[in-house]
């Protein structure tokens, strides 16, 4: 994800603005626009506002009607229910007239999450193809702008109703997008999508205060911010800076007219600061600032590893760097997350001393190396020298911007600005993808994220309508032997979330990559999406999800597993029809990796010989189970599960 730290993120009179004031003039909501999708099957709210005391009246599809604002200048009517169709054209009139054209009546869903659910469609697998083929003139698309508030916000800053095309395809949500196009493909019907979500983001940001304020780890944080000033905060997020930089430099010393000045090996760097080149700078002590900061290693070699070291492998770097070794130029990415691989020209390394120079530029969120430490290396031969140790580190120019709180730092913050400007619009559902800032408190996910939920219906008041989630993809290095996995508790905690009417999820255990978090099919995601709406939500009959885990049964050494969800019947892609990911364990709770094997269309058969009575049997059980082979034939993986109830380590 783009990490996410707290700092400033918009304008302070943006962020904090907790109302819409009396208008002069009569005003929808934003959320409402020409090229609209509304709702078909149901009366659909709209609203806005007015002069006190005016009225209103909003003609469309062949009827009036009328409105009033209140003394607070807000009115609200409902339009019709209409059945699929249009162009419909909508005229609102009070002491001015506003007119709305090109809107359609079909299927509306709310897209929201983190950054999986935020990536665009233009960074996904076959981009190019995908967005010159986006031309679906009954799809529409509304992106809710980023905002965080202190109360809850009455309508949104901007933002308006486009017809999809190659043009504006591209920034949208590519899960949003590819779950809508199976939806308008498969019910030939107009789908509108309504974006709303933020990278890095936790689920309880994106829950109300009457649902929060019950919540007996959140609560407190909710009475903090109430007593929350802006005002000091900020003095003592500038005063945390100064103390840390001394200065606040506000142009870059080390890049003089193009000339690399800290990337000179003569340069003396002894009093620069230490850092962890595996950690982002606000992770090691710094304050949350955007600008440009050098790192600086200094590195001694022979002669023969001098000749053979042929790449530099960085890592990735957040945002963007320029990298130089001995004073030459040897690469530059523009990429938050894509790790650094640059060639050595033959002739830059020498025989004892060499200076690595990384000129890094960070435009938002946390900035500098970060990542595993084993990606940070000099490739010398079959070799690798490490380069994990602790490098020179100095801040060059840091921008500072209103140091506003983050979306994360309080519970509240983004249901506040970026849900309630939008409810009651008329929708049918919501489908997210989230989780992964949550992993490390999963048992506690267990309550939140179905709380969430329960609190968006209520506050919608259109009662359980469709809510469909993806599961956490695989992801990290594979794990050689069974062991505790916080994403795996954290899909377990979704998986127990399925317990609430109308929900559904898709499992993506199976498109994830070890060592990006983001993975780029997510063509896979918004198709496995819209399956589980069309079937639980629509009710299609259909096979929309992936084997799930029924029930275990002991028979001496063998647990005979039980699966729900098993379509045309259970299946593997192994020829040998040997089953991966399965692990047992006897009363002793030591899992050991265990044979499987289809049994019939299903149930699967588990043992090992190193368990003679066993008790527990878990799959998938893992952050990245990278070698998960158990599907159903219509080619939908199974659920990851266990079947024990031992304590996790997770909170």
């Amino acid at each position: 994800m783009k990490h996410f730290v707290s700092r400033g993120m918009l304008a302070l009179l943006l962020l904090w603005a907790a109302g819409t004031s009396t208008q002069a003039a009569v005003k929808p909501a934003r959320i409402f626009s020409s090229n609209m999708v509304l709702q078909q099957g149901q009366e659909n709210p709209i609203w806005g506002w007015a002069d006190k005391g005016e009225k209103i009246t909003i003609s469309f599809a062949g009827k009036t009607i009328a409105a009033k604002a209140g003394n607070d200048g807000k009115w609200s009517a409902k339009l019709p229910s209409l059945d699929y169709g249009g162009p419909y054209s909508m005229t609102i009139k009070g002491k001015n007239s506003i007119q709305f054209d090109n809107i359609q009546i079909g299927e509306v869903w709310i897209c929201s999450g983190q950054s999986n659910m935020e990536w665009t469609v233009s960074n996904t697998n076959n981009a190019k193809a995908e967005i010159a083929s986006a031309n679906y003139p009954n799809i529409r698309l509304f992106t809710v702008a980023k905002k965080v508030s202190q109360k809850p916000v009455e309508d949104l800053d901007n933002g308006e109703w486009v017809v999809c095309n190659p043009e504006t395809a591209p920034a949208f949500s590519a899960v949003g997008y590819f779950f809508g196009r199976h939806l308008n493909q498969e019910l030939k019907v107009p789908v509108g999508l309504i974006h709303t979500s933020w990278g890095g983001t936790v689920a309880e940001t994106w829950t109300s205060s009457q649902t929060i304020e019950n919540d007996p780890d959140f609560k407190g944080k909710l009475q903090e911010l109430a007593g929350f000033d802006m005002t000091k905060y900020r003095e003592q997020k500038m005063a945390a800076i100064k103390a840390k930089l001394k200065e606040v430099p506000a142009k870059d010393a080390g890049l003089v007219n193009g000339v690399a000045v800290y990337a000179d090996q003569s340069m003396n760097d002894a009093d620069w600061a230490d850092i962890d080149p595996a950690k982002l700078w606000e992770d090691s002590g710094y304050p949350p600032i955007e600008g440009i900061a050098w790192y600086r290693k200094t590195i001694t070699l022979t002669a023969d590893q001098a000749k053979q070291a042929k790449e530099i492998h960085l890592g990735a770097i957040d945002d963007n760097d320029i990298t130089w070794i001995n004073g030459m130029k040897v690469g530059s990415t523009k990429a938050y997350n894509e790790k650094r691989v640059y060639a050595i020209p033959s002739n830059t390394l020498k025989a004892g001393k060499n200076v690595i120079a990384i000129r890094v530029e960070d435009t938002g969120g946390g900035g500098g190396l970060y990542g595993e430490a084993a990606e940070k290396y000099l490739a010398i031969g079959d070799q690798q020298l490490s380069l994990s140790d602790p490098w020179k580190f100095k801040i060059s120019e840091a921008q500072i911007g209103p140091l506003e709180v983050g979306p994360n730092d309080y519970p509240t913050l983004l249901f506040n600005g970026m849900l309630n400007p939008i409810i009651p619009y008329g929708i049918k559902g919501a489908i997210w993808y989230q989780g992964e800032s949550n992993a490390d408190r999963a048992k506690q996910y267990q309550r939140v994220f179905p709380s969430m939920i329960q609190d968006w219906r209520n506050h919608w008041k259109q009662g359980d309508f469709g809510f469909h989630f993806v599961s956490l993809a695989n992801y990290m290095p594979a794990t050689q032997q069974p062991g505790e996995s916080a994403w795996a508790e954290l899909r377990e905690a979704q998986t127990k979330t399925l317990a609430l009417p109308n929900t559904g999820m898709a499992l993506a255990i199976d498109l994830g990559v070890a060592n990006d978090i983001h993975p780029r099919n997510k063509q896979d995601v918004g198709k496995r999406l819209a399956l589980s709406a069309l079937k639980t939500t629509y009710g299609k009959d259909i096979v929309h999800s992936g084997p799930m885990y029924q029930s275990v049964k002991i028979d001496g050494n063998k647990a005979l597993i039980s699966f729900t969800e098993t379509g045309s019947g259970l299946t593997t892609n192994n020829k040998y029809g040997y089953i991966n990911c399965f692990s047992i364990a006897g009363a002793d709770r030591k899992f050991v990796w265990a044979r499987a094997t289809i049994a019939d269309d299903h149930t699967v058969i588990v043992y090992s010989d190193e368990v003679k009575n066993p008790v527990a049997v878990r799959f998938g059980w893992a952050n990245n189970p990278d070698d998960l082979n158990l599907y159903n034939k219509e080619g939908l993986p199974a659920n990851p599960f266990r079947t024990d109830d031992w304590p996790g380590i997770t909170k």
